[in-house]
């Protein structure tokens, strides 16, 4: 189950007229301009500044090790290192690809990341994901074991969740665990999820801002609750450790159906059995 295109929104711009039946193609590293290694270089110099204060330990340490300041990283080169430390690869892709590509993907420690890069007007927002937010964000987690294996796990659920029409609350704990994921590392709330790192407006506003709800993780309530695509997110839910995450992984092929059937709740909506981090 890889997936049609139909399944995807019009108008992506990556170049999947080249794609394989998998949705990966060739980086081509040696492709890149001098100005897209410019504008990494500038997201990367901006991002970096905010990491002491606000980026979880295992996420800083594995961007330590991957050693990204430089420009556009060699997906090969990288993936090397991640094999190393955690039997995790990259793959290219064109852009998003339809579920059950991504899903086998994961499944097989095959990480898909974006080729192209933003345009220089695009360094505060980017509608798609881009190659700054799929290796500058997730990548340097996978270099965590129990996340590396939590992710795992969340591909071989994929197929599950299809066959049971809950797909909707699968995507919702990887937005919430995995995009928006904060963790409390002595005491103090810290970001791991891409889509938080990889945005110096939605870093601030995770960690340190009044105005988010910040919940305690329960994976019951993560697979009911919404989110906004196109703002910053009202609510986020904290974990005390990254095996912590992986282990709710035993109760989700339960939790799923129950998730599909319940009444979803809508971002910002406060729910019984909320525990509010303060």
């Amino acid at each position: 189950m890889e997936g049609s295109l139909q399944n995807l929104p019009a108008g992506l711009r990556g170049d999947y007229a080249s794609a394989r039946a998998d949705f990966t193609l060739p980086q081509r590293w040696a492709d890149y301009t001098p100005a897209e290694h410019a504008t990494w270089r500038t997201l990367h110099a901006r991002q970096a500044a905010l990491l002491p204060q606000h980026a979880a330990a295992a996420y800083r340490e594995g961007l330590r090790q991957l050693d990204f300041a430089e420009g556009i990283p060699d997906f090969a080169l990288t993936s090397s290192r991640l094999r190393a430390a955690t039997g995790w690869t990259l793959v290219a892709v064109p852009g998003l690809i339809p579920d059950g590509a991504f899903f086998g993907h994961l499944a097989e420690r095959h990480f898909p990341v974006t080729r192209w890069i933003r345009r220089p007007e695009e360094l505060d927002y980017v509608v798609e994901p881009d190659v700054f937010h799929d290796a500058f964000g997730h990548v340097p987690l996978l270099t965590q074991p129990d996340f590396a294996d939590f992710l795992e796990a969340y591909g071989r659920l994929g197929e599950r969740a299809a066959r049971i029409g809950a797909l909707k609350p699968l995507a919702r704990l990887y937005w919430h665990m995995v995009e928006f994921g904060l963790i409390r590392e002595s005491g103090l709330i810290r970001a791991y999820g891409a889509g938080i790192l990889s945005s110096s407006a939605e870093t601030v506003h995770a960690t340190t801002s009044r105005k988010p709800r910040r919940l305690r993780f329960d994976a019951r309530r993560v697979l009911r609750s919404d989110y906004f695509i196109d703002d910053l997110q009202p609510t986020y839910f904290v974990i005390e450790s990254y095996a912590e995450l992986f282990g709710a992984m035993r109760e989700l092929p339960s939790l799923l159906e129950a998730a599909r059937d319940a009444e979803p709740i809508p971002p910002g909506a406060a729910a019984p059995g909320d525990q509010p981090i303060t």
